[in-house]
């Protein structure tokens, strides 16, 4: 078996709203984004732990390329220093193109950053690059909607 390393993919988007609005809004109220981004996020449950917390799971269900997909995450790591939010897709459709896959926003005035860390399940799967765009653009959505509320 050939031993898969771990690599990464980011997505950044400017932002107009201050940086700890916007990264407050993904700590407590990511749930929002149902309503912000229906297109592509079209559930999502808390399944246990309090929003905004450490080992809050959640399991969402989104489009992405014309799919339906389902992925239940856990937040790994809050840093209020660095405005950056660590989280881990614990199950789902994406564990079966990678042994693990993490998400880290990071938001500075000005920028959001959102860093996808992965291992691939097999030599033939594919790095992430759809979540690129549709990280950008709901970057761009709660940012928008940021600024109106």
């Amino acid at each position: 078996m050939a031993n898969l390393t771990t690599d990464s993919v980011v997505a950044s988007a400017a932002i107009k709203c201050p940086g700890d609005k916007f990264f407050n809004f993904f700590r407590y109220k990511m749930n929002e984004i149902v309503n912000i981004f229906p297109a592509a996020f079209t559930g999502v449950e808390l399944l246990e732990g309090e929003e905004g917390t450490v080992g809050c799971v959640k399991r969402w269900n989104y489009i992405l390329g014309g799919i339906p997909l389902t992925a239940t995450e856990k937040i790994e790591a809050i840093d209020e220093g660095t405005k950056s939010l660590t989280i881990a897709v614990v199950e789902g459709d994406l564990l079966q193109l990678y042994k693990s896959f993490q998400a880290t926003l990071t938001v500075s005035e000005g920028l959001a950053k959102w860093t996808f860390v992965f291992e691939k399940a097999t030599l033939l799967s594919p790095p992430p690059e759809l979540y690129v765009p549709l990280a950008i653009t709901l970057c761009t959505l709660v940012d928008a909607f940021l600024l109106l509320n």
